[in-house]
């Protein structure tokens, strides 16, 4: 087998380092896209800084957009907070006359008939505000059974009420708007007259 001599070339570092500086190649692009010929020739290194440059801006420019974006984040979540509290304020600020009033009765020494009144008072006060707020009961007693609205919690036999109709509410729903709340817990009639016919 012959034998084949490899020469190599030792190079001035001094002399590698100013060749180095003065150009930056570039790997040259495939023979079929155009413009080829231009990219396979060296960049200057008035060129290459401008790259650099240029690229330095850019990576500036993402920085202070992320900056900005990660502030845009944390002011929405600062103004959800204050818009949480602002309305969870005047919600409580509407009940507190409400609390007065049963205060008042707490402290009341008139007989059990006069702070039955009172508490009617205050209850009707109550549903007052909640009206005010869009907030009204779901209707129970003598309407059809909707399991969407109402939570059964048992049934009575009743014939005077038509089978599967409301005829007990123990705990009452509500609605706001057309949002249910809570549903309305009921006992459910069960007329055996209604079933035979």
């Amino acid at each position: 087998m012959p034998e084949h001599k490899t020469e190599l070339t030792v190079l001035d570092p001094a002399a590698a380092a100013t060749a180095a500086a003065e150009e930056v190649p570039v790997d040259p692009a495939p023979a079929d896209v155009e413009g080829a010929a231009s990219l396979a020739e060296p960049v200057s290194r008035a060129e290459f800084d401008q790259l650099k440059s240029e690229r330095d801006q850019l990576v500036d420019r993402l920085a202070r957009l992320q900056a900005e974006f990660e502030n845009a984040r944390k002011r929405g979540e600062r103004e959800r907070v204050e818009f949480r509290d602002y309305a969870t304020g005047s919600v409580v600020e509407q009940f507190l006359p409400v609390l007065d009033n049963f205060e008042l009765a707490l402290k009341s020494t008139g007989s059990a008939d006069q702070l039955r009144s009172g508490v009617v008072l205050i209850v009707k006060q109550m549903e007052e505000i909640l009206r005010q707020m869009q907030v009204n009961p779901v209707p129970t007693v003598g309407e059809a059974f909707d399991p969407r609205l109402h939570e059964a919690l048992g049934s009575v036999e009743r014939d005077d009420l038509p089978d599967q109709h409301v005829a007990e509410e123990i705990r009452r729903g509500y609605r706001l708007r057309e949002r249910l709340l809570r549903p309305a817990l009921v006992r459910v009639a069960h007329n055996p007259k209604q079933i035979n016919e």
